[in-house]
């Protein structure tokens, strides 16, 4: 019979720090479409979970995303959101 060794340190990680762990219940952006009416955040299910201001400037509108973020030009500002609709970041638009 095999036993199994598990490095100290992980076991550490995972008792010690509970906040490392994963939390099930956070939302993941999967994909976001840019529309007339705006930008539409939808999670893995195909399920909008935020809808954002994508501006009426010739510049503006969706710049980028990944699983967590979602960038947006107006003006002469990006705006990062979260999953939730939540600006976590603003920085000038070159």
């Amino acid at each position: 019979m095999k036993k199994l060794i598990i490095p100290a340190a992980l076991l550490l990680s995972v008792t010690a720090f509970p906040a490392l762990k994963a939390d099930p219940a956070a939302k993941v952006i999967a994909t976001v479409v840019e529309r007339t009416g705006g930008i539409y955040v939808y999670n893995e299910k195909g399920t909008i979970i935020a809808t954002l201001n994508k501006g009426s400037g010739p510049k503006d509108g969706l710049q980028g995303y990944t699983e967590k973020t979602v960038s947006i030009r107006r003006g002469s500002a990006i705006y990062v959101y979260n999953a939730n609709g939540t600006i976590i970041s603003t920085l000038n638009a070159k």
